[in-house]
Formats: C-alpha cells, sequence, structure tokens
C-alpha cells in the first residue's frame, strides 16, 4: 500500500529519543483495527468516504515531548473532498476531565525555526565578532630586552595568516548555519501535513504535532483523542502513551 511508503518516509525524521514512552491504539468503533507495522504500533480508520491510516512518528516518544504522528489519508469517494488541519481535534483524558491539546500547526513549526534560526544568527555572529578580534590582535608579540623590560613587536605575517583563517572559519560557520536553516525548512515543508483537497482515489499525509500530554495521576498511561475529519467524515483516535516496555 502506497501510503505506507509515505509513513515510512516520514517516521525516519523522529529520530531517537531517551526518557522514552510508546504508543498504543484503541480501536473506538467497528470500523477501525489497530495492527503492527514494521514492529510499530498502527491504526486503520475507515469511514463511508475516507480511509485514514495512523502511526507514531517513531518508535518512541519523548516523554515530555511532542507526540508526532504520521497520517495518511485515502479519499474513497467518487468527488473532492478536504482536509483541514483546523479541524483536527486532540484532548487529553485526565482522572474524569477532558483537556483540549494543541494542534502544531505547520505555520507554527515554520515560526518557531524562524526563532530558532534568529538566535543562531546572534550566537554565530558572536563567535564571528571573536574570532576577527582575535584575528586582529594575532600580529602582535611580546620580547624581553636587556634591561628586563618586554618589548613589543608587529608581524604583518602573522596578522595576514590569522585573518585569513578567521575570515574561512567566520564564512564557514556563516555558511553551516544558513544551511542548516534551508534544511530544517525544507524538512517541514516536505513532511508536515497542510490543508488539502483529496482527489478521488487520492492519498494524502504527512506528521501531525501535538502539544504535550500532561502527566497522569499515578504515572499511568496518558490518554487522548484525535478526531480526524476528512470531507463529512469523523475519524476518532483513541491513544494510550506509557512508559516503553510497560
Amino acid at each position: 500500500m502506497r501510503a505506507w511508503g509515505l509513513v515510512a518516509l516520514c517516521a525516519t525524521l523522529g529520530g531517537c529519543v531517551t526518557n522514552a514512552e510508546t504508543v498504543q491504539f484503541r480501536p473506538s468503533n467497528p470500523q477501525q483495527q489497530a495492527m503492527m507495522r514494521d514492529g510499530q504500533a498502527a491504526l486503520v480508520s475507515r469511514q463511508k468516504s475516507s480511509l485514514v491510516l495512523v502511526r507514531p512518528a517513531s518508535r518512541q516518544v519523548r516523554a515530555n515531548g511532542r507526540p508526532v504522528f504520521v497520517v495518511a489519508i485515502n479519499n474513497l469517494s467518487k468527488g473532492p473532498v478536504d482536509f483541514r488541519v483546523a479541524q483536527v481535534e486532540a484532548t487529553q483524558h485526565v482522572a474524569g476531565s477532558d483537556y483540549g491539546m494543541q494542534v502544531v500547526t505547520y505555520e507554527m513549526l515554520v515560526q518557531e525555526e524562524k526563532n530558532r534560526q534568529v538566535a543562531a544568527a546572534v550566537f554565530t555572529g558572536l563567535a564571528a565578532a571573536g574570532n576577527a578580534y582575535s584575528a586582529s590582535q594575532a600580529g602582535y608579540g611580546h620580547y624581553p630586552t636587556p634591561s628586563g623590560r618586554t618589548g613589543t613587536f608587529y608581524s604583518p605575517t602573522a596578522a595576514t595568516i590569522a585573518q585569513s583563517n578567521a575570515t574561512a572559519q567566520n564564512e564557514a560557520m556563516i555558511a553551516a548555519t544558513v544551511e542548516t536553516g534551508q534544511r530544517n525548512m525544507a524538512v517541514l515543508e516536505q513532511s508536515v501535513i497542510k490543508d488539502n483537497t483529496l482527489m478521488p482515489g487520492e492519498w494524502y499525509g504527512g506528521q501531525l504535532h501535538l502539544a504535550p500530554p500532561v502527566a497522569s495521576e499515578g504515572g499511568g498511561a496518558k490518554t487522548y483523542t484525535i478526531v480526524i475529519t476528512v470531507g463529512a467524515d469523523r475519524h476518532v483516535i483513541d491513544i494510550a502513551q506509557g512508559a516503553a516496555g510497560a
């Protein structure tokens, strides 16, 4: 099934985590089936005009981090259907009460990355300034005089070499900072799910990021529900997230 190729591609972006938890799916109606795909929990939900496949984006979830799921959607109808990220709902269930969980959209993730790039640029600029200052002082040296005092000399050759090295280092740092920012933006563009109109028979999908769920009472599993709306269909996905191996 082509959708699982998309799921596998996106799953590689999750990386490894420590202090980890794992995710299990609980079918909420007879039209859903929980399964294992390549050792990972997954769920298939079928409604009248759409099919939704969900799995975690990585084998383990950071305990206090954002859970990320890869969602694949198939339009089973004979006409176009809309998927809108704003219509995705997430709710955590704690001690008999329900609390909304924020869906972290592509636009939010892009803004976070822009903020990170600004901070990285500031630190890179400070490091570059430090390199430039050190290079400007590299041509100066000291030597002892017969009278016991210290003399000062200046070597244009040493200064030129140091300044050339500093320039090369600064250019490399700046280029690496820009490249990292561009790469991160490209990953977000490619991987994060966005609004989309699905034509008949079309598959579409990507990563769905949620705000971290709060710890449950007694340290048990965190339970929450994601509702994914595709056209007129509502896919209700029940999830339990707990300590790995529990």
